[in-house]
């Protein structure tokens, strides 16, 4: 089955505008996370859908291909969802442009997991570290049954406890890589509005739970660190020195 990777990336962000292009150690960050992709699924399957024409500057500059969308997408995946209409693959996965630690086999699982069974949303997971605070509204946590398909996401730090001593050892947390067929991601879109629950909690992999679609987890690396706010460059770029060696 054929595969791409789609980052969707955009300037007009509510929490950090021009995102996509602040410098990690010299490098505009959607052009760390474009080549990892490209390491997965080979350079001619990355693409980047934006709605501004810096960012598609910088990612052609560079020798990626990006794909105009509107300014009016609810969320990221609602931008997937249009940029896939530009382009035919069987897979379609998501790699969120603030994710500059993604490991490139973890993107290249997420591809064989979606093709063994194209019935399953694939989503990666992995454990929130000693150095993250599992209370920060900044990292989605997620609980799952023993079997990883995924029961609920949220903001708060799931699952909770009634005694102090129940209390979880580790929490999971939500890693940016999704896998889609076009079908979802048009289901997805075609709903026209956040879901209840997706709105609440700001986390847009809620409306596919809303629409009834399965999702499943997989584990992937240690160490991923996505960028939501300006406080995050600083651990970011360390982690990328402490990663390549820089």
């Amino acid at each position: 089955m054929t595969a791409c990777v789609i980052i969707p990336a955009r300037y007009a962000s509510t929490r950090y505008p021009g995102k996509p292009l602040v410098p990690l150690l010299g490098k505009p960050m959607v052009l760390w996370v474009a080549e990892l992709s490209a390491r997965a699924v080979g350079q001619e399957h990355v693409y980047v859908a934006t709605e501004d024409e810096r960012i598609s500057e910088v990612v052609e500059a560079a020798g990626f291909k990006a794909l105009m969308t509107g300014k009016d997408a609810l969320t990221g995946t609602d931008r997937l969802a249009e940029a896939a209409q530009m382009i035919d693959y069987d897979i379609y996965i998501n790699v969120q442009g603030d994710e500059p630690l993604v490991n490139p086999a973890d993107i290249k699982r997420c591809a064989d997991l979606k093709a063994a069974d194209p019935s399953l949303i694939v989503n990666g997971f992995a454990w929130v570290s000693d150095e993250e605070d599992p209370h920060s509204v900044n990292i989605p946590k997620v609980i799952t049954t023993e079997d990883d398909v995924m029961v609920y996401m949220s903001r708060l730090a799931l699952p909770g406890f009634k005694d102090p001593g129940c209390a979880p050892e580790r929490y999971k947390k939500q890693v940016c890589i999704y896998g889609f067929t076009r079908e979802e991601l048009q289901a997805f879109q075609g709903f026209g509005r956040k879901g209840a629950l997706e709105k609440s909690e700001d986390i847009e992999i809620l409306r596919f739970q809303e629409l009834g679609r399965k999702i499943v987890m997989y584990e992937t690396s240690p160490g991923t660190m996505a960028v939501d706010v300006p406080e995050d460059v600083a651990p970011v770029e360390a982690a990328l020195r402490r990663l390549w060696n820089l």
